[in-house]
């Protein structure tokens, strides 16, 4: 079956055999899809250099099975140049995706949240911000959401408590005040309002949690490509 041109994004890229690379596309409208495609001939620089991250692509693509073959493919509008940390960030929204998003399932906002935040990196917003926005967001798209509304008894979230998360159960309430997630905290993280620092913090805890088990034991390359610019 082929398609018509729809516009994607490379999330990872790996070679296949002399004259063919195995691409993991976020496309539009679809989710995330594993194409193989043609590198060779003259054209062959040429659609190297195109194939590169942060940059968007019209594809067109066949095949009814998991794997797909790209027929065509050309640039499509501004590349975004991610440049310090910006590009670390950037390669940790790709690998995120690559990993947690299943490949040939019907995930439609996947592309438009990843394209926001991909735009957002290279805004000037807070770098740091623009991750939890995603992180909560993506997962929420997943299933693996966390109901910020109300706790684990059916109470409003009140910004005057305190609570632990409990996975399959939600927040409780906690009587110990020097730990957890004030209810303002939560409230703040719902509506994706990372501007405090206490708040982002608390933020990146509870994210890198609920991100675990679906990351499992291997480590994100582009969280240890960060630390270690981090310290040269």
């Amino acid at each position: 079956m082929d398609s018509d041109f729809y516009t994607a994004y490379l999330l990872h890229r790996r070679p296949y055999s002399d004259s063919q690379v195995m691409l993991d596309m976020l496309v539009e409208g679809v989710g995330q899809l594993r194409m193989l495609a043609r590198i060779s001939g003259r054209q062959a620089t040429k659609h190297k250099a195109q194939l590169q991250p942060f940059q968007a692509l019209l594809v067109n693509y066949s095949g009814k099975y998991d794997l797909k073959y790209i027929n065509k493919f050309e640039l499509h509008g501004n590349s975004h140049f991610l440049k310090g940390d910006e590009l670390y960030c950037g390669f940790y929204l790709n690998e995120l995706t690559n990993r947690i998003v299943p490949v040939n399932e019907p995930i439609e906002q996947v592309f438009e949240l990843y394209k926001t935040h991909l735009s957002n990196l290279n805004s000037g917003a807070n770098l740091q911000e623009v991750l939890r926005s995603y992180e909560f967001q993506l997962l929420e798209l997943l299933g693996y959401g966390v109901d910020f509304s109300f706790d684990a008894s059916g109470e409003p979230i009140d910004e005057k408590q305190t609570y632990s998360y409990f996975p399959e159960l939600g927040f409780l309430v906690q009587e110990d005040t020097r730990s957890g997630f004030s209810g303002k905290q939560l409230n703040a993280i719902a509506n994706h309002d990372f501007s405090q620092n206490d708040v982002l913090y608390m933020a990146k805890q509870l994210s890198r949690y609920l991100l675990k088990p679906l990351l499992g034991s291997k480590p994100l390359k582009s969280r240890e490509l960060f630390m270690a610019s981090q310290q040269t």
